[in-house]
Parts: C-alpha cells; structure tokens; sequence
C-alpha cells in the first residue's frame, strides 16, 4: 500500500485540517481524539523539500547553492519565504526592532525613556 501525505487543507472549503484518529499497522493499534498537526506537517511541498535540503546541508546556505544549482540570493530569498511560512518571520523582525532601538540608544539618538517606552511598546 502506498503511504501518501497527510491532506493538511480540505478539499471542499480549504481551511486546516485536524488528525482525529492514528493508527500502527504493526498491531492495529488506534488512537481516536483530536490532535493538531504541527508548523512542519502545513508546510507547502517546496517549502518542505528545501527545509529537508537546508537541514541535509547542515544550515550551509552555500552548500545549499551548490546542491540546487542557484544562486546565494536565491536561496536566501527561498529561506526568507520559508521562515515567513513558519511565522518566523515576525519574531526576527521584533528582535531587528528591538536591536535598532538599543543602537539609537548608544548613539544617543534617543534618551533612556525614549528607549523604555519604545520597548515596552513593541516599538523596538
């Protein structure tokens, strides 16, 4: 029997999917209840296959270059879109924030509570 993925979106409205029952064909074994499915399994397949690339080459974004045959901004741009379908994206951009609030800080651009407030706002 050929194991195929699991459907992440139904087929009639396309909203998520939820696992209700799991199964181990060695003892026949079943688990009913409800279950989520997680950030890697709602993956579109490219963004799949170039997580599997990027863990094989250890991270190495070179390497992955050589292995797909594209270049470096290619594959940054391929990594951005994966981290934006991970809701990475947002974290990363919060720290960028927070990072440029504390540098104006040491420059002197902005005083102490400037860069409180900034902070405690989500500013930065």
């Amino acid at each position: 029997m050929v194991m195929r993925p699991v459907p992440v979106r139904c087929p009639a409205c396309e909203e998520p999917l939820a696992v209700k029952a799991l199964f181990c064909p060695a003892c026949g074994t079943e688990v009913v209840g409800r279950f989520a499915l997680n950030e890697f399994a709602l993956l579109p397949k490219e963004h799949l296959d170039f997580l599997r690339l990027f863990v094989r080459a250890r991270g190495n974004l070179k390497e992955v270059e050589r292995l797909l045959g594209v270049s470096y901004p290619t594959v940054r741009a391929r990594l951005e879109a994966l981290l934006k379908a991970l809701g990475y994206e947002a974290e990363a951009r919060e720290k960028e924030d927070r990072l440029e609030v504390l540098e104006a800080l040491r420059r002197g651009e902005i005083t102490l509570e400037e860069a409180a407030a900034r902070l405690r706002e989500g500013k930065g």
